[in-house]
């Protein structure tokens, strides 16, 4: 059966509260800089490996969860959004690759701003397709999606399960965050976020990594079923310019930092 826009997948979307964003920004950016700080620039003596493999794992979910936040509910233009993560990333790539790595890799803007305009795409074209025709064109434009998503995914930061996290996001904010009456679209609510915490079990190899990336995942599928609405706004919020900077600039301290310690 094609799904339409009258499908309990894609019903048209409600606007939920939007003010823990402004606290997820402060969180983002502290475990972002705590997990490159004692990945790149403290001694493995100090034995604080510990901090990247919990408090650092926060970060990119919390930023995934953000985007795809923005996407679904704020935002009149997904694509453009992209593209300005997609300038930070190309700002940040070069101190990004100054540090200690095994191989050439994009850095994580790359992975949020593709995985934006992969998950965008399918929703607009999912929630478009009505016939049987668009049905079958539908699913060849997925498959398509799906081999460049295997092809695209080793060359990123995260991966290919990083691709994932914003489509997953979105499938599962859109879910929780309609009126959910019949025990069909509870259950359908409940399904729909099974894919994101699967797949964020997958973003990391240690157990402890693993635990704090879920978490934050449940954490912020609670704020989309309801919890957001009791978030008050964050009491000062962080400047535009900064939040925009922050990641190709501290890369660029990070990468002098290390070239004055050689």
């Amino acid at each position: 059966m094609p799904l339409t826009s009258q499908s309990i997948p894609f019903q048209e979307v409600q606007r939920p509260s939007s003010a823990w964003t402004g606290w997820g920004q402060w969180l983002a950016l502290i475990t972002m800089t705590v997990d490159h700080v004692t990945r790149y620039l403290l001694p493995d003596h100090w034995n604080v490996g510990w901090a990247s493999s919990s408090i650092g794992r926060i970060a990119f979910p919390l930023f995934a969860a953000m985007v795809a936040w923005h996407a679904l509910f704020n935002t009149r233009s997904p694509l453009r959004y992209a593209r300005r993560i997609l300038v930070i990333g190309l700002l940040a790539q070069l101190p990004y690759l100054a540090m200690p790595r095994d191989h050439f890799q994009l850095n994580i803007c790359f992975t949020l701003a593709l995985g934006l305009f992969w998950g965008s795409w399918l929703f607009d074209v999912v929630r478009q397709s009505g016939t049987r025709r668009n049905t079958f064109i539908t699913a060849l434009l997925i498959a398509l999606t799906g081999l460049a998503w295997l092809l695209i995914g080793p060359w990123v930061e995260y991966g290919r399960q990083g691709l994932l996290m914003i489509p997953f996001y979105m499938l599962a904010f859109q879910a929780l965050s309609q009126p959910a009456e019949p025990l069909l679209e509870r259950l359908w609510a409940a399904l729909a976020t099974l894919p994101l915490l699967l797949n964020a079990g997958l973003l990391n190899s240690s157990d402890m990594a693993k635990s704090f990336t879920v978490a934050t995942c449940l954490a912020v599928l609670l704020l989309a079923a309801g919890a957001a609405r009791h978030i008050p706004q964050v009491g000062y919020a962080m400047p535009r310019r900064v939040w925009l900077a922050w990641y190709p600039a501290h890369f660029a301290v990070i990468a002098l930092l290390l070239l004055l310690m050689e």
